[in-house]
């Protein structure tokens, strides 16, 4: 009999012992695997953003709220990219020569063959060329794949969403704005699910989203992510 008790009473402490370690590692472990996922997904972010604020100067300023478009101006468009040779002295900036008035004279004398006003000006090594560069080889790393910016990691096939705001502000500016978001429910839930509403109930008493999100269609934040 004394023996039974014995065993009962070990079974007991490690139960004990195995829920105490539950309830220590349980809250360590989710935000562990949270920091893993969301680094993944941050990067991804970011690289929408970054497309979306290319796609933005090629575009009057507007954002766009179609994957499909996002995509193919990162694999098609190119992008003005100004090469520098050559700079104004202090004497020719005091005398009132602008880098604008400079490549007037150039072109100028391109077109006209008569270079003595360079020579007077002292521009023979001034020059400011438009390039036309690949998007693809100046805001990402080789081997990015464009067609993998709608897809949130992690979210088993889900997509970010994808939302722009066109308007005009009170001064009659125009107001270009834009959010790509994904929920927590979306890339943590085959977690702890306690977790998971002890996570989502901090952030809702706080005011804030329940998951990352980059951009705001609500409020100009300069495009920042909730994580910045």
């Amino acid at each position: 009999m004394k023996t039974v008790i014995n065993l009962v009473l070990a079974a007991c402490a490690i139960g004990l012992v195995y829920i105490c370690y539950g309830s220590i590692m349980g809250p360590i472990n989710f935000d562990e695997t949270k920091k893993a996922r969301e680094k993944e997904i941050i990067a991804r972010l970011i690289d929408i953003r970054k497309a979306q604020q290319e796609y933005r100067t090629l575009h009057q300023g507007a954002y766009t709220d179609n994957f499909d478009s996002l995509i193919d101006f990162v694999k098609t468009a190119k992008l003005p990219f100004i090469m520098k040779v050559g700079t104004l002295t202090d004497d020719q900036l005091n005398n009132g020569m602008t880098e604008k008035k400079a490549m007037d004279i150039i072109n100028k004398a391109k077109r006209t063959n008569k270079w003595d006003e360079v020579e007077k000006e002292g521009l023979q090594n001034f020059r400011r060329d438009t390039m036309w560069v690949a998007v693809m080889d100046t805001i990402f790393a080789k081997g990015f794949n464009p067609d993998s910016l709608p897809y949130v990691p992690y979210g088993n096939g889900a997509k970010f969403e994808l939302a722009i705001r066109k308007d005009t502000t009170k001064a009659g500016a125009p107001l270009n704005l834009f959010q790509a978001q994904v929920a927590y429910d979306v890339y943590l839930g085959d977690l702890n699910h306690q977790e998971l509403v002890n996570l989502k109930d901090v952030q809702t008493k706080l005011g804030k989203y329940c998951g990352l999100k980059v951009g705001d269609i609500e409020q100009p934040n300069n495009s920042a992510g909730n994580w910045e």
